[in-house]
């Protein structure tokens, strides 16, 4: 049993069998042959044999030129190993004995040959490299065109990869996957948010671990810690499956408070919106009681499809999602489209520093026929419900006007063409930067509402990658610098009497909701996922009391030390009302 820690983005326990998804983008599925396709089977793996054997070779000439016999040694050693005979023989009677896929044979052979390398002396060790290179190499030729994908899946998996994007991430079906780690990733990272979207457990972060696992092993997965356990024992499995019958009776009890409203004990009433991504999850929102859409990230349109989208494909979604929400305020984002984010083919050339450079508002307003076809979109939408439209990522004040002006434009045109729209359909902003936040008393002049979209905010305020593992130490929402502008945010907003939201995960985490109530929020977006839990807790407290919360934890130096003295707060609530 192998147990390693990684970061918690999506909450959950799984339990299933391993589909290994590689650097390379190999899904090695537990498959087997029949009986009457193993010759065919076997006469494929002599052919990847053969073809890998000859670009060994190729490789072993050039480098002779290149640099000599001693390097070409390197390839010799590489052949001898290909056409070992104990290797061969394994590898066919895996095929021939055990009816295994030739893909799975190789990958499960080799990659047990490489560990019992790793775990001799560091000399002999380095030669796992070897033995994974060939694994590779052999896989590619094998696989060929039949190299598969993760929409290919058929059975419920859990999916271990080198990386996930946040495109491959959102065509995940989540009738089938159940989980999923990554080897790469940070906390707040885009690929976290769908995952939490999808309610799909997830960690990220794990550093390397794909070659300690094969495709069809079982694989616990738990997104409440952030651990995997590879190879877990029975013991451990009936643990985590006792875990997993306990977090559905806690999930029946908070199903009651469903059309409860979200009233704290001295009477202040908070509303608790939902984030989504697709339309579809609109259903998940409204089965938990959701007063609204309080953040409706539509850049997926762009993620889930191999064109750009129409104007009709942005209307049928928005519509959709409207509809379904009968009445109540549907907040769109327009396209937060870079960083981590797949684009269109207009992409400009790669940027050296994506999460500073070319994205967001930066981009509509760059690309306006893009820009103005969402703009359409949504003010056809907003004909069938309280739609509200808000723009990401705002710096300036320039910013906020030419897009405010781009909107005013698409206004008239579709009034010159008689197509119906709210001509006083709200206009907000998200804050997501220091100076965003430092000229907040100019922007509220201009807007209807803000949100305060913490994961960014965090991110320019501590100058962190929110998805780079080697710094997510340091990517904490319980920084007092983040707190600090959390703070002047709502009460610049509570002066001016323009509503406020935060969307960002710090509101879905019921550790900072008495903090965020404290500090006068009184409007949270959230996932689906955690509305019943943020709920609960909004209807356990007092606003006086967390307001002697968030003054505690304003007059602390050290992010430690608030996460510590917040978790001790939220773990005495629990107690107290035996939740």
């Amino acid at each position: 049993m192998l147990k390693l820690q990684g970061i918690a983005v999506s909450p959950g326990v799984t339990i299933g069998e391993a589909l290994v998804l590689d650097s390379e983008g190999f899904r090695i599925p537990r498959r087997f042959v029949e009986r009457s396709a193993v010759d065919t089977e076997l006469a494929r793996l002599a052919a990847a044999v053969a073809e890998t054997t000859g670009e060994v070779e190729r490789n072993r000439d050039a480098i002779r030129v290149e640099l000599g016999d001693q390097y070409a040694a390197i390839f010799e050693a590489h052949l001898a190993m290909l056409h070992d005979p104990k290797l061969q023989e394994e590898l066919t009677s895996a095929v021939r004995d055990r009816n295994w896929w030739p893909e799975y044979a190789v990958s499960r052979t080799l990659r047990r040959y490489a560990k019992a390398f790793q775990n001799l002396d560091n000399h002999i060790a380095q030669r796992a490299h070897d033995i994974y290179d060939l694994e590779k190499s052999l896989l590619r030729n094998l696989l060929g065109q039949r190299r598969e994908t993760l929409a290919a899946i058929s059975q419920p998996v859990v999916v271990l990869a080198h990386n996930l994007t946040p495109s491959e991430t959102a065509n995940l079906d989540r009738r089938l996957v159940k989980g999923f780690a990554t080897e790469l990733g940070g906390p707040g990272s885009h690929t976290a948010i769908v995952a939490e979207g999808l309610e799909i457990p997830a960690v990220v972060g794990v550093g390397p671990f794909l070659a300690d696992v094969s495709g069809g092993e079982p694989v616990i997965l738990d997104g409440n810690q952030g651990v995997i356990i590879l190879q877990p024992d029975e013991e451990t499995i009936a643990q985590y499956r006792l875990e997993e019958e306990a977090a559905k009776h806690v999930a029946a009890r908070l199903d009651r408070l469903r059309d409860l409203p979200a009233e704290t004990t001295d009477g202040v009433r908070i509303q608790i919106m939902g984030n989504i991504e697709f339309p579809s999850e609109v259903e998940q929102c409204i089965s938990r009681g959701c007063d609204g859409i309080g953040l409706y990230r539509t850049e997926f349109l762009y993620l889930t499809s191999r064109r750009e989208p129409t104007e009709e494909d942005h209307y049928k979604a928005y519509s959709s999602v409207v509809n379904a929400m009968g009445g109540k305020p549907v907040v769109i984002r327009t396209l937060d489209l870079g960083a981590d984010k797949m684009l269109t083919e207009t992409t400009p050339e790669e940027e050296r520093n994506p999460c500073l450079g070319l994205r967001s508002i930066r981009l509509s307003l760059r690309q306006l026929p893009v820009f103005r076809t969402q703009l359409r979109a949504i003010l056809r939408a907003s004909a069938l419900g309280d739609v509200r439209v808000m723009f990401p990522l705002i710096s300036t004040i320039v910013e906020l006007r030419q897009a405010r002006m781009v909107l005013a434009d698409v206004m008239e045109d579709l009034a010159e063409h008689g197509i119906a729209f709210n001509p006083k359909m709200p206009v907000g902003m998200m804050v997501e930067t220091p100076a965003a936040v430092m000229m907040l008393d100019a922007f509220i002049k201009e807007v209807d509402f803000v949100s305060v979209g913490t994961n960014d905010l965090i991110q320019y305020t501590l100058a962190v990658d929110r998805g780079n593992k080697e710094v997510a130490d340091l990517y904490n929402a319980c920084d007092p610098a983040v707190l600090r502008l959390l703070r002047r945010s709502l009460d610049v907003a509570r002066e001016a009497g323009v509503p406020a939201n935060v969307c960002g995960q710090m509101s879905g985490s019921v550790m900072f909701t008495q903090l965020l109530l404290g500090l006068g929020l009184r409007q949270l977006s959230v996932p689906a996922s955690a509305v019943p839990e943020v709920k609960q807790v909004c209807r356990s407290v007092s606003a006086a009391d967390c307001r002697l919360v968030a003054d505690k934890a304003l007059s602390m130096y050290g992010a430690q030390e608030v996460k510590a003295y917040l978790r001790d707060q939220l773990r005495r609530l629990l107690a107290q009302t035996g939740a």
